[in-house]
């Protein structure tokens, strides 16, 4: 049977005391897309609200699978993004949450967010998020009571890179909020690709690990 991947996206479009514009980072969600897709995976978008979601990084269009995404229907199919209380998650193989600044802003504390990722995971399907994305991760907390992220090797955006990117619009540094709740950092220079799966939990650090992201949950979903 085809595989089924529901990318979650945030709705945020500013963050920050500046009120700095931010969205979903493009390379973020298009490549990932784009490896699905030759994997012939049906892929579905549901957002937090159900409003209309952003993107950020539109200019790195001239990237192939961006273009591919703006033009084809990856971008059309994201704008229509159901609402994520309007889902039936459980038939879906493996969630995936893009990163950009905005899910710093509507994904840490979620309820419903939440409630989904543990589901997803205590079902053995696959979950992958990238960059800022595993900010979704934190404050899961499985049947057993313990934290998703507690003795799990993940990796993420790297506080070393917000201080050059983001630090003053950040609620707060994703590496240090997912160490407090017990997860096993791993990094690489900052934007340079790395991603690393752990189970079915598949995370990378920044926009040029989305790609990879993407390939470690194909190889996951091929041994379903």
């Amino acid at each position: 049977m085809t595989k089924k991947i529901l990318f979650i996206v945030s709705n945020a479009y500013s963050i920050g005391p500046y009120k700095r514009r931010t969205g979903n980072f493009l390379p973020e969600v298009a490549h990932p897309y784009a490896e699905f897709t030759r994997a012939k995976y049906e892929i579905d978008f549901a957002s937090l609200s159900g409003d209309t979601p952003f993107l950020d990084a539109l200019n790195l269009a001239d990237d192939p699978d961006n273009l591919a995404f703006l033009v084809g229907k990856g971008w059309a199919s994201m704008q229509k993004a159901k609402k994520l209380s309007d889902v039936n998650v459980s038939p879906y193989d493996a969630i995936f949450m893009p990163g950009g600044l905005a899910p710093m802003v509507d994904m840490p504390e979620h309820p419903l967010l939440k409630q989904v990722i543990k589901e997803t995971y205590e079902r053995k399907a696959v979950v992958g998020a990238v960059c800022h994305g595993p900010v979704s991760l934190l404050n899961v907390k499985l049947s057993n009571g313990s934290y998703l992220l507690a003795g799990k090797n993940v990796s993420s955006f790297t506080n070393e890179e917000e201080d050059n990117y983001a630090k003053v619009d950040v609620p707060f540094e994703l590496e240090t909020a997912l160490t407090g709740q017990g997860a096993i950092f791993h990094k690489t220079g900052p934007w340079q690709a790395f991603s690393i799966a752990d189970g079915l939990l598949v995370t990378g650090q920044n926009p040029a690990s989305a790609k990879g992201v993407a390939e470690k949950m194909i190889v996951l979903l091929e041994k379903a």
